[in-house]
């Protein structure tokens, strides 16, 4: 009985530090793609992909216990698995844009795409050239 409480307390602990990783992990994603300075992003990158792996070692030791007939309520561990995996999606996105060659074809097409800061002084310069052409 002690085993099995013992075995429950490591989960909910494991459990924890997934929600806590998975909280990290939002923030520095947040940071990548608010990041101006090509340095910054790349440092930041290299953040992400250190909690990715955290995650990755928290979801293999849940993918054991999953299989485990030891643990009886499964759920949370599946919860908890799948909301990883949705955050190496994620990461495999991002990861993917920062390999993306600058003169590739996916490369130039993604040039195409304004960020919406750029959209916005756009449209300022646009409104103030035609407001001095006014003048």
């Amino acid at each position: 009985m002690s085993a099995n409480r013992k075995l429950q307390t490591e989960i909910d602990r494991t459990l924890k530090k997934v929600e806590e990783g998975v909280e990290v992990f939002d923030e520095v994603w947040d940071k990548v793609y608010s990041a101006t300075q090509q340095n910054q992003k790349e440092k930041y990158e290299v953040d992400l992909k250190k909690e990715i792996k955290k995650l990755q070692r928290h979801r293999d030791q849940i993918k054991t216990w999953a299989a485990s007939s030891d643990v009886k309520d499964k759920r949370a561990l599946a919860t908890a698995r799948k909301l990883i995996e949705t955050k190496m999606e994620q990461f495999k996105v991002c990861e993917k844009e920062t390999k993306t060659k600058t003169y590739s074809k996916e490369g130039l097409a993604r040039e195409a795409r304004v960020d919406p800061h750029e959209a916005a002084r756009r449209s300022t310069r646009a409104w103030l050239r035609d407001a001095a052409d006014r003048l």
